[in-house]
């Protein structure tokens, strides 16, 4: 019998499983596919790297500002994607030595939950085999969601694609519609902008990246539409028919538009179906595995963690949450927090943000203070961008000065906000940041620069 069994092998059941393994305790992993889930192998990881191949395009091409002349800088598509294939290969046999080195069981086939023996251990069978366990974790992830607009069926018209399809095409598209402004959406409008695609964004709501920082969203779209990307918000996507989009804007006024292939990008949902869940009576809330902050469900032994929760679909939650499960397990008390989860777009320019929005704080009626600088007070930020615009927004507590969010456009903000997500899980005040020493000359320094001003 195993300690825990863990069904997903993606960031939260890997991590989970790997600190299970360190700390003693007898571990199994169930992954049907391959190690890392999707974000390794469709999501995250491929995106990020043809993403940053797309980048160094970029700067080619505008290298002479820097004094540089690269002359007929070409790209090979083919030649990106290739090696996308070799960096999640790598990662993926990396995620199997981890689980071998900390004696992790890894059952590669899909696990089907029996419910209970009579001793009350929890029973799974996978590739004709039967395991037991004393506990149970739920890390399933999520699935694309696909909005049931007329036409929009992917095994009638292979124009239409999610994420993965888009992924493992060996050509970049002639042109390309993205239903959804959302986070995936504008990551791959980056990456086929970069490379010459005509790319077209239809979003429902009046501004892209949903619940991001309004202004830095809007600062964006802007870049954005200065590159040639063609966006329509506040849009209804009413019928797809071939390589044809309809859609009625804010007037209701119906526009067609086409592409080469027709990226579905509107949000993702919890996987709670296939696998046995309702043999052991697992309660769901808003089309999730309903958890408690020790990332318990109503099921004495059974936890969930990731995507299958769907409240923070993000890998690094999920890992996170994955922690708490086999700390608690191991006997230290541990709980999950949510205040301090960054969300990162990987465009060109980056996104980076953690905590409350200013809409947010005015959502809940919360009083605050908004101090902003642009990017450009940082010298290290003026000398590698040449020409390139950012702003940082520190949202403070009125009353307090408590750190309640940090919202950034500019490169390289992915890489400064975990200072931010410091300041917010400890608590930090103005002040407190105020006397961080920051080193010289970087762009982080514009996180302090911009509370001090």
């Amino acid at each position: 019998m195993f300690d825990i069994a863990i069904i997903g092998g993606g960031p939260g059941g890997y991590v989970a499983a790997e600190k299970a393994g360190k700390n003693g305790l007898k571990a199994i992993l169930f992954e049907k596919k391959d190690l890392g889930g999707v974000c390794l192998n469709e999501g995250c990881i491929p995106t990020k790297t043809l993403l940053y191949s797309a980048k160094l395009y970029d700067h080619a091409r505008g290298s002479e500002k820097y004094g540089v002349r690269v002359e007929g800088a070409e790209l090979d598509y083919k030649k990106m994607t290739d090696r996308k294939t070799k960096v999640i290969r790598k990662l993926v046999a990396g995620i199997g030595l981890r689980m071998k080195n900390t004696g992790v069981q890894v059952v590669k086939a899909e696990a089907q939950i029996e419910g209970r023996t009579a001793e009350g251990a929890i029973r799974i069978c996978a590739d004709g085999n039967t395991y037991t366990a004393k506990n149970l974790l739920l890390c399933t992830g999520s699935e694309t969601f696909i909005p049931p607009i007329p036409g929009l069926d992917m095994q009638a018209n292979d124009a239409i694609v999610t994420n993965r399809e888009l992924l493992a095409m060996k050509e970049a598209p002639a042109s390309l519609v993205v239903i959804g402004g959302g986070v995936i959406g504008m990551e791959f409008a980056s990456l086929y902008n970069s490379i010459g695609v005509e790319v077209h964004v239809v979003e429902m709501l009046p501004e892209i990246l949903g619940t991001l920082d309004k202004e830095i969203s809007a600062m964006l779209r802007t870049r954005y539409t200065k590159k040639g990307v063609h966006f329509h918000l506040s849009c209804r996507v009413t019928g797809v028919e071939g390589h044809k989009v309809t859609f009625a804007d804010a007037e209701g006024t119906e526009h067609t538009i086409e592409g080469d292939k027709i990226l579905v990008s509107v949000g993702r949902r919890p996987v709670t179906q296939g696998f046995g869940l309702e043999t052991l009576g697992v309660e769901l809330e808003r089309g999730g595995v309903k958890v408690d902050n020790h990332m318990r469900t109503n099921v004495e032994g059974v936890y969930a963690a990731g995507d299958i929760t769907g409240f923070s679909l993000l890998a690094h939650t999920a890992s996170r949450e994955g922690e708490v499960v086999i700390n608690n397990l191991c006997g230290h008390d541990d709980t999950m927090s949510y205040d301090a989860i960054p969300g990162i777009v990987y465009t060109n320019p980056e996104v980076a943000s953690v905590g409350l929005t200013e809409e947010e704080a005015q959502k809940h009626g919360i009083e605050y203070d908004c101090m902003k600088l642009p990017m450009a007070y940082s010298g290290r930020f003026v000398a590698e961008n040449e020409g390139g615009e950012g702003v940082c927004k520190v949202i403070t507590d009125k009353t307090s000065g408590r750190v309640l969010g940090v919202h950034m456009l500019g490169n390289p903000c992915s890489e400064i906000i975990s200072s931010a997500c410091i300041a917010i899980e400890q608590g930090m005040s103005v002040g407190e940041l105020e006397r961080v020493v920051f080193p010289h000359p970087t762009v982080s320094e514009i996180l302090k620069e911009t509370v001090i001003m």
